[in-house]
């Protein structure tokens, strides 16, 4: 695939050692799947192959099927109609714990931890080393040390699941499955959580995982991951096969092309600023835990404010803390010249302010629940959705339709459990809350972790629109290319503290990522852009 980095030794041996896969004869073969939810069909006779010692990239827009592909072959769920064969001999009934003693491995978006369990308790989980007949706990902890020694993860076998983040628990998922004796392993977007040093760790192991033998599909939105790893792409669409390519033989453009339908000539829209009163002013902030120290920001009505950083660097945690998800020890925010009050997300959510958290699973979605009493659930005590205490439901359906069609929900249908959908519509689901009451101040954690690249443009243009409108879009992203393409003022976190502030038109890579890493002598005082 043409990209503008050339790859370097390392990555053109991979490729090399990566060729022989395609003699192989195939491992596991759908053929005709078809899988229908209620009111949606996810497969429309979709076929797919999978070699020994190739890495599969299954590409495609958010809802075009990909996840419903991994689940069959996982045997989360069966499909309706079609072939599955594994190693030559056709597979029914397939479940969890089967696809397992077939050697199938997953490592999926939604993490399957037991959080009151330790780490290295949920890695060996189902498959205790014993001695005789009692669990060995020295075998179970020289295991999960050797695997974190060969993955470079910096965990403790010790801890609990629960205690952990949520890129600490992403390394144990990961860590899981290669622990597993493997022949085909499934990752769902592995990298989403991880640091740039953890990511290239990861993709070492996929090469070597590779050289052995095993079967790799890889799902991922990141043209630099599908460029660095696929020796084959397949490109679903709308719950159709569209076609299957080798990764040499095409381009980034070609594949968005296949993926979307149409041709993307521009990721990031161009958003004009139209800076007006202050709204949101962050004074000195620090919070009780110590992960925000000092910090300050502020943002203007039609205006997009981007915090950059590394993971952990305090970025999630300040926007957390103005929507009283943290507890303030010194400083405060103020929203409109009065300081802000606010003890619960409900009392931001009523002065304008909304917060779209980055787990969408664990913290901004009822999974069980349909779009439309998700998207309506913050707003129920307004007039528009109730009188006297009781559902006006005609009105409650009107104006979610209403959101859903602006967000462009594939397919149009705000019944369906939130679980059932993909990441990309997920997310729409979780905008569109922000959107069922006035709000002046949109504050996205990682908006686009986890989705195609139709669907970031998506999220992009409703950013257009709400700073169009006048509204105060505060941006945190981990993704350094999105967050200068959005962004019209940057502020840069580091352990805690703000330590750079960026105009665009001062806006340099070099420059900001220099702050990610800042010199021990600058202290902590702001540095802002020379102009």
């Amino acid at each position: 695939m043409s990209s503008s980095t050339q790859p370097g030794p390392a990555e053109g041996l991979a490729r090399a050692g990566a060729e022989p896969a395609r003699a192989q004869p195939t491992l596991l073969r759908l053929e005709g799947i078809v899988k229908q939810f209620p009111g949606v069909r996810a497969l429309d006779g979709v076929s797919f192959e999978l070699r020994p010692g190739e890495v599969h990239v299954l590409f495609g827009e958010n809802g075009a099927g990909k996840s419903t592909v991994i689940n069959i072959i996982a045997g989360i769920f069966p499909p309706d109609e079609g072939r599955y064969t594994f190693d030559g001999q056709e597979i029914k009934g397939l479940t969890p714990f089967k696809a397992r003693q077939l050697k199938i491995q997953a490592v999926f978006q939604e993490f399957s931890l037991v959080g009151e369990l330790s780490v290295e308790q949920n890695l060996v989980l189902g498959r205790e080393p014993t001695r005789r007949g009692a669990v060995d706990r020295r075998a179970m902890r020289e295991q999960a040390t050797a695997i974190f020694r060969r993955l470079g993860f910096d965990l403790r076998p010790d801890v609990l699941v629960s205690s952990l983040s949520r890129a600490q628990q992403q390394m144990v998922e990961i860590a899981k499955a290669i622990l597993a004796d493997v022949r085909v392993l499934i990752l769902d977007e592995p990298t989403a959580s991880l640091t740039d040093s953890e990511a290239e760790r990861l993709f070492s192991i996929v090469d070597e995982l590779r050289g052995q033998g095993v079967a790799i599909i890889y799902v991922s939105h990141r043209m630099r991951e599908i460029s660095r790893l696929a020796d084959r792409i397949t490109v679903l669409r709308d719950g159709r096969h569209i076609a299957t390519v080798n990764q040499a033989d095409v381009s980034d453009d070609r594949l968005i092309e296949l993926m979307t339908g149409r041709r993307v000539d521009i990721l990031f829209p161009d958003i004009p600023a139209t800076p007006g009163d202050l709204t949101l002013e962050v004074d000195n902030l620090t919070l009780a835990d110590g992960r925000v120290q000092q910090a300050s920001i502020k943002a203007h009505a039609g205006e997009i404010v981007g915090i950059a950083g590394l993971v952990g660097c305090g970025k999630s945690e300040l926007i957390r803390a103005v929507y009283g998800l943290a507890e303030v020890a010194q400083g405060q925010a103020v929203y409109r010249g009065k300081p802000l009050r606010v003890k619960r997300p409900i009392d931001a959510l009523d002065q304008g302010i909304c917060y779209f958290p980055s787990d969408r699973a664990r913290e901004g979605l009822a999974l069980t629940r349909p779009i439309r009493e998700n998207a309506s659930m913050a707003a129920l005590r307004r007039p528009e959705f109730s009188r006297h205490g009781i559902l006006r439901r005609a009105s409650e359906n009107a104006v979610v339709k209403r959101i859903m069609e602006q967000l462009k929900l594939r397919p149009p249908n705000i019944e369906p459990q939130v679980g059932n959908l993909s990441g990309g519509n997920r997310q729409k689901v979780l905008l569109a809350r922000g959107l069922a009451r006035p709000v002046e101040v949109f504050m996205f954690d990682e908006p686009t972790v986890g989705i195609d690249v139709g669907a970031k443009l998506e999220v992009y243009e409703m950013m257009r629109g709400l700073v169009q409108d006048g509204k105060t879009v505060i941006l945190v992203s981990s993704e350094l290319p999105e967050v200068m393409g959005l962004a019209h003022r940057l502020y840069v976190m580091h352990d805690g503290k703000v330590v750079a502030h960026f105009e665009r038109e001062h806006f340099s890579e070099t420059a900001i990522l220099s702050q990610f890493f800042p010199r021990q002598d600058s202290g902590t005082a702001l540095e802002e852009a020379a102009p």
